[in-house]
């Protein structure tokens, strides 16, 4: 069964920034079950950081979709296995950021050099973010305004309406096929640099012990995100000849 693209989208977004506020406030481990509830104040870095997540999902649930001229149908079992994936993530990234353990590594954070690089490429992600999707918009946006009459007179000669798509340009599309991915790694990792301690690549039975969800988020998203990129780098070279073959699939100048 298939149900509408932009609908489906903000429902299943809405999922992450709901679970992680409920974890932040109530979750067991929070502080607030310690006699010591962390000030809801930018001043506070685990409130500071817990805003920066929240910044990014109204962008993401809410402000881009609402501004998508159209968006594919999706079958009902894509949202639904976003909707658990944000369910848990947002329970853990809540639950993590109002823990001892987080309050323990966030004290004195403000003034860590580490912690304002990790912010610095949390903000870069999340305007690249910004920056690629709106290449995309506008591409949407000029088909819709030019292609009305044509899809019309598609529709009346039988044929299949379909989404129009187009090469984009422009920033980090003259080098990768999806920028927006990219960013939303460098703005995850910048976020886990500033919110968590590294995890221990000793081996792999270590670095499973001592990840906390901030890393877990980071290479949750590249584990999810690398075969869709690769997918449609070659979807776009077999449906467009022309494409620019020096483009490579979603990390500039290496993969």
């Amino acid at each position: 069964m298939d149900v509408s693209g932009i609908k489906s989208w903000i429902a299943m977004e809405l999922v992450s920034p709901l679970a992680f506020t409920y974890a932040f406030l109530h979750s067991p481990l929070s502080l607030a079950n310690f006699g010591n509830s962390p000030a809801l104040s930018l001043s506070n870095p685990p409130t500071f950081l817990a805003g920066l997540y929240l910044i990014h999902y109204l962008n993401r649930s809410l402000i881009s979709p609402l501004r998508t001229p159209s968006r594919s149908k999706s079958h009902i079992a894509v949202p639904t296995l976003a909707v658990s994936f944000n369910l848990i993530n947002g329970a853990l990234m809540g639950t993590y950021l109002s823990s001892p353990l987080a309050e323990r590594f966030l004290t004195g954070a403000f003034s860590r050099p580490l912690f304002w690089v990790g912010v610095g490429l949390w903000a870069l992600g999340f305007a690249g973010n910004i920056i690629h999707d709106e290449i995309l918009l506008n591409i949407r946006r000029k088909a819709k305004a030019k292609g009305k009459a044509k899809v019309q007179a598609d529709d009346n000669n039988g044929k299949n309406k379909q989404e129009h798509y187009a090469v984009p340009h422009g920033w980090l599309y003259d080098l990768i096929s999806y920028p927006n991915y990219f960013c939303e790694w460098i703005e995850w990792l910048g976020f886990a640099l500033a919110a968590s301690p590294l995890p221990s690549l000793a081996s792999f039975g270590s670095f499973l012990t001592t990840v906390t969800p901030p890393y877990l988020f980071f290479c949750s998203e590249v584990f999810l995100m690398l075969p869709r990129a690769y997918k449609g780098h070659k979807w776009y070279q077999s449906r467009f000849p022309d494409y620019p073959a020096e483009r490579k699939v979603v990390v500039p100048f290496v993969f």
